[in-house]
């Protein structure tokens, strides 16, 4: 299946920066060993097989999906064999004893990469993942980057997200105050981050979950009404690799917004997706009939698809990489741009911040409107937007 064609493009986004620092890259990479944090989401895979392919001294990954591991390493060597340097993967919870037992048995890397993230608006609908998600992307972030500071660690990257720009849902909050604790910790490590756009059928996404839907055998459904920017998972990797090698402290890159890089409804994908499949797409009124239909439309070569205006919890307008206050670079290349970033953060409030947070889990009590109280402080013009619906509620 053809990504590009899928997401209204003819070519790939960073082509010509890749083979313009190839040369530069791959001597860096050759020359270097690298922890990769998250390392079998999808992102992480993309970032992981991009380091592998340039032959790294090392390369450890880390992650908490054992069976995402399997399918990394099986995908790595069916791909591209096997590397002279140590590469090895191991499966663990960031948050545990074993890793820090892990990182103090070693921890020697040039560059640690964090990939892992909890990157999704329903996380938010209930306290508890809400809690899980500030401690996976907030204090873990900010805990593997005190032990790379300890190890001597070149330089630490890590995701933040378009929706951390003027956030409205809690998950791109927290990734706003990620980039708060990151800068705080930039004073004593080169740090670089990236924003960007959806990923093409990652894990989890709603275009993963077509080939899920498909699979099994079940209807279509995507929203009418909202448009997004997608990158390929390979240039997922690409674009964290630049960042990683090339960033100066404290820079984020983000793709640019140029006629390279599509608005495309998912709606509009799907129908690409189908029709690529050999499918005409069938469209249902309710999911009702979406989910009958889904029995016998496809022996007759049409699928039940349902296509409806999202009103959901933390659904962002229109997407933006980076805001009207952030100064930018838009020369070094041609399509990475890079927001250029002092080291501006409130330290009385990052730590109070913490502090109400832990007295929270030590608790074992809070509220979303607790934790949305603690964002505000942080981020006073916090858009956050509640509708009492989430996609748990639906198809």
């Amino acid at each position: 299946m053809n990504f590009l064609e899928l997401i209204g493009r003819k070519k790939e986004l960073f082509l010509s920066d890749i083979e313009r620092s190839e040369e530069e890259l791959s001597t860096i990479v050759s020359a270097s060993s690298f922890l990769v944090i998250g390392g079998a989401g999808s992102i992480g895979q993309a970032v992981t097989k991009e380091i592998f392919k340039r032959n790294p001294k090392k390369l450890h990954v880390v992650d908490i999906s054992e069976n995402n591991m399997v399918e990394l390493v099986r995908d790595i060597r069916s791909s591209f064999g096997y590397i002279d340097g140590d590469f090895a993967t191991f499966a663990l919870d960031i948050g545990s004893r074993e890793y820090d037992a892990f990182i103090k048995n070693d921890g020697q890397y040039d560059y640690v990469l964090n990939l892992s993230a909890l990157k999704h608006v329903r996380s938010e609908k209930d306290p508890f993942t809400l809690m899980r998600m500030i401690e996976t992307n907030i204090f873990n972030t900010d805990k593997t980057l005190q032990q790379s500071i300890e190890h001597g660690t070149k330089k630490y990257f890590c995701v933040s997200t378009d929706k951390a720009a003027n956030p409205v849902n809690m998950m791109g909050a927290s990734k706003r105050i990620m980039e708060m604790f990151v800068m705080r910790k930039s004073k004593q490590i080169d740090v670089s981050m990236a924003r960007f756009a959806n990923v093409a059928f990652s894990d989890g996404s709603l275009l993963h979950g077509f080939n899920q839907r498909i699979q099994k055998q079940q209807p279509i459904v995507a929203p009418s009404d909202i448009k997004r920017y997608f990158v390929t998972p390979q240039e997922s990797g690409e674009l964290c690799l630049m960042s990683c090698i090339f960033g100066d402290n404290r820079d984020i890159f983000f793709p640019k917004l140029s006629e390279n890089l599509h608005l495309i409804t998912f709606s509009d994908i799907a129908i690409k997706y189908l029709e690529d499949l050999g499918y005409e797409p069938y469209l249902c009124k309710n999911e009702d009939e979406a989910r009958e239909l889904a029995k016998t439309l496809p022996k007759q070569g049409k699928w039940p698809c349902l296509f409806t205006a999202s009103d959901t919890t933390g659904e962002k307008d229109f997407e933006e990489f980076f805001t009207d206050k952030e100064i930018l670079d838009m020369d070094k290349f041609e399509n990475l741009g890079i927001i250029k970033n002092e080291a501006i953060y409130d330290e009385e409030k990052l730590n109070s911040f913490k502090e109400v947070i832990n007295q929270f889990r030590l608790n074992l009590s809070w509220s979303k409107n607790d934790i949305v109280k603690e964002f505000f402080k942080l981020i006073p013009d916090f858009g956050h937007k509640e509708t009492g619906k989430y996609l748990d509620g639906k198809m």
